[in-house]
């Protein structure tokens, strides 16, 4: 992207391990000169230790580069593999098609090929990268290829290059041999303040840049600082810095450029939770001019009234929190007349019973009656003490007028002179057969009327010849079914 614009032939700082842009530093010197005199003192096995990011695959591209005019190299990066699978790369390596060889086979292929190069006069040299990833394993067989050798010299020169946990492996018992074996350990170690300045001059000159400086010295000190002298850090610093300065126009590598390229790169931001911006809250409406409103006449119930006009369980608002709406809304004296018309109907259904059953109904909801009485007392005191200006619905005054109509008869009901009608116990009757005898039906309600008309009988399972009981009247056979004969008849006693 930035290469026209800084006049470069190629990218200075790219990703590969290209020789050509190896910068040896002071540590870099020394790791390639022991690996190459190990190498060339015949020692079998040498090891390249360092962190990453540092250079090691470059260096080991630059140390079998230097080699390859008298030696035959392979080069191995497959390193999550089994025994098999390591010698299967290997002759692959060497232009050998291993499929479906057996490790026998493979092994003295492989045997062929070192006594040829042996006999050639040509040393064969195998670095392994990665090494830290071979199992425990593969490192013994890879020790056992070391005896590929003559009395005099070694057919095969090994090179393990990896991190640190490579040389904590070799440090274990089961690989003391191995480790007997390494002649040579190299290290690389990160470069300094002023390694890291020359490190970045370097590729620039051999990416063919010419022209003033393109990092400041802050930018050069605040690389070194961040990348702490590790070279692939640093040319992802560099990378980034040149690019986001070509986009701006820049001529120059400042601190905030790199500033920016840092924050970028920043991978512990990315594991926060983006938090979102605060929305503003909307703006308040204009205020609006409100007509007037017309205050709603509170009406005022008796106490009395309003607990006989509630429904238990439910909680009703208050008449005046009732939204403006006549025509919709059936009002609260609709609902009041809906309460008492509910109330008439439970009456008239009471009364539509069985003529054997009505004195007992009245008898268990005379509570209910009397509830109903003084409700209708309340309303009509209420009727009578109503202003003009407020209309009263004209069906709660025909409900409560049918209601004082009911309840203007209801005493004769409760005449306890009109209960009696006395049956004499034939002998071995039990109170199950007088009834069943003379009423015609035993159930509990009935039971109940018999004890409360009968208290001066202690027990009603046994029953003497000749005693008399008394019964409702009107329950006895040969009465008539229909409510209304009961209830004349009950009227007339």
């Amino acid at each position: 992207m930035f290469l026209d614009f800084y006049k470069m032939k190629e990218h200075p700082f790219g990703v590969t391990p290209d020789p050509r842009f190896l910068y040896l530093g002071q540590s870099h010197r020394e790791a390639l000169a022991s690996l190459y005199y190990g190498i060339e003192s015949n020692r079998g096995f040498v090891a390249l230790i360092a962190e990453p990011g540092l250079g090691k695959t470059t260096l080991t591209f630059q140390l079998l580069e230097k080699l390859q005019q008298d030696s035959r190299t392979v080069f191995l990066f497959q390193t999550q593999c089994n025994s098999k699978e390591l010698f299967q790369y290997l002759l692959n390596g060497l232009g050998v098609d291993a499929e479906g060889m057996e490790l026998v086979s493979m092994h003295n292929k492989l045997n062929q090929i070192l006594s040829r190069e042996m006999l050639a006069g040509r040393r064969f040299i195998l670095a392994i990268d990665e090494a830290q990833n071979l199992d425990p394993q593969v490192l013994e067989t890879i020790r056992l290829l070391s005896n590929f050798e003559t009395s005099r010299y070694k057919m095969l020169q090994i090179m393990l290059v990896g991190q640190p946990q490579l040389a904590k492996k070799l440090a274990t018992p089961e690989l003391e041999q191995l480790q007997q074996r390494i002649s040579v350990f190299a290290k690389i170690e990160p470069f300094g303040p002023e390694e890291t300045a020359r490190y970045i001059a370097h590729r620039l000159q051999v990416a063919g840049y010419q022209g003033s400086p393109l990092f400041s010295a802050g930018a050069l000190q605040l690389i070194a600082q961040q990348s702490k002298g590790i070279p692939r850090k640093i040319n992802s610093l560099c990378f980034g810095s040149l690019s986001l300065a070509c986009a701006m126009g820049r001529n120059q590598v400042d601190v905030a450029l790199v500033e920016e390229v840092i924050a970028d790169r920043n991978v512990e931001s990315f594991q926060k939770p983006a938090v979102p911006a605060p929305v503003a809250p909307p703006a308040a409406p204009s205020p609006a001019i409100a007509p007037p409103v017309t205050p709603r006449p509170q009406l005022s119930l008796p106490a009395q009234t309003r607990s006989a006009l509630s429904v238990p369980g439910r909680s009703r608002p208050a008449l005046s929190s009732y939204p403006e709406k006549r025509k919709r809304s059936l009002g609260p004296w609709t609902m009041g007349s809906a309460v008492l018309a509910a109330f008439v109907v439970i009456g008239i259904g009471t009364l539509s019973t069985s003529p054997r059953k009505i004195d007992w109904a009245i008898q268990e909801s005379s509570g209910a009656w009397a509830s109903i009485r003084s409700a209708v007392a309340s309303v009509r005191d209420f009727l009578a003490a109503k202003p003009a200006s407020a209309p009263f619905s004209s069906t709660l005054n025909v409900q409560a007028a049918e209601l004082s109509n009911l309840e203007s008869a209801q005493p004769s009901l409760l005449d306890p002179d009109a209960e009696i009608n006395a049956v004499v116990v034939q002998s071995g009757e039990t109170l199950r057969q007088v009834l069943l005898r003379t009423v015609g039906e035993y159930n509990q309600g009935m039971i109940e009327q018999v004890r409360r008309l009968n208290t001066d009988i202690a027990d009603f399972d046994h029953l003497e010849a000749g005693q008399t009981i008394r019964l409702p009247r009107g329950s006895v056979r040969g009465d008539s079914d229909t409510a209304g004969n009961a209830i004349s008849a009950v009227g007339k006693n």
